[in-house]
């Protein structure tokens, strides 16, 4: 990622918090490169279990050139992809947790070396790119009916 493009994710991102720039302020001076943000505003964050993240990223980068932010954590062991606000409160999947209105989400700094259990598999850009939740939905049946989860 470019400065410039950092630099808009770490806007972009900040703009959730009650207090963007001391959240920015923070982000910038915490070694550990994290913030925690709430969901639900800008975007909610659909979280899958490693084994079916996985093959469903490969798939979602198969059907489009970029998708939204996708988080991974835990070794791998979730991974959680940003979609529009109020998809959370409309899931009805199993076996995917959601945040939305109301939780909070740590979030790496995505022009940051990974320094915690949370890492960026794909980064904001800043331009507020989602994930289109029906997208998703699909990706994640074509990637279980491959036999991969």
């Amino acid at each position: 990622m470019t400065g410039s493009e950092v630099r808009a994710a770490v806007e972009w991102l900040a703009s959730v918090a009650p207090d963007p720039d001391i959240c920015q302020w923070e982000w910038e001076r915490d070694p550990r490169g994290i913030a925690l943000l709430p969901a639900g505003r800008r975007w909610d964050v659909l979280i899958l279990p490693g084994k079916l993240g996985c093959p469903t990223l490969d798939v979602l980068t198969r059907l489009i050139d970029r998708p939204g932010p996708v988080l991974a954590g835990f070794g791998d062991a979730r991974m959680g992809f940003f979609v529009p606000p109020g998809t959370a409160a409309r899931w009805v999947g199993t076996g995917v947790r959601s945040a939305g209105r109301g939780t909070w989400i740590v979030v790496p700094h995505p022009g940051r070396a990974v320094v915690g259990k949370v890492r960026w598999l794909i980064p904001p850009d800043g331009s507020g790119t989602l994930t289109d939740a029906t997208l998703l939905e699909l990706a994640m049946h074509e990637a279980a009916a491959g036999g991969r989860e």
